[in-house]
């Protein structure tokens, strides 16, 4: 990845998830059926991720698929389940991807994959947490909102 590629990344995932960018979380790919990124664990990441930072990864990702999904009208998170297999340290590449297992009109259903993969070879991943999102959806827009869709329109393959 370039320096070039880095920046654009980097502002992509800061004006799409403020809270995801302040951790050094970068969103690589964003479609209505595919969210997906990587993270460096560094010390902003807490050295080792922790569940709580694997989780609010989880449903930050599953949320912006399932804002995408229901053509971005606002989705809330009403479930989180997450198993933690292995642990990323501090230098680790984590990867992770977001995928609907159910698209419904009211409620969709996410599955959140997080691996610790080697940089050499991103083909050598270990799977280190796997979670389930449940969201409503399709839930009215406020005004103070609206915008927020230009910006998802500007990344998202759609």
């Amino acid at each position: 990845m370039t320096t070039s590629e880095s920046g654009t990344l980097a502002t992509k995932t800061s004006e799409l998830d403020p809270l995801l960018h302040a951790i050094g979380f970068e969103i690589d790919e964003l479609s209505p059926s595919l969210v997906s990124g990587h993270l460096l664990v560094t010390s902003k990441s807490c050295q080792v991720l922790h569940g709580g930072v694997s989780a609010m990864i989880a449903e930050s990702l599953a949320s912006i698929g399932a804002y995408l999904a229901c053509g971005m009208k606002r989705v809330a998170g009403i479930h989180l389940s997450i198993d933690h297999m292995k642990s990323a340290q501090l230098g680790d590449l984590v990867i992770t991807e977001a995928t609907p297992l159910s698209n419904g009109r009211t409620i969709q259903v996410w599955e959140v994959k997080l691996w610790k993969a080697d940089p050499s070879s991103m083909k050598n991943k270990h799977l280190i947490s796997s979670a389930r999102v449940t969201l409503v959806c399709n839930l009215p827009v406020p005004d103070h909102s609206k915008d927020i869709s230009q910006t998802y329109r500007k990344y998202a393959k759609l």
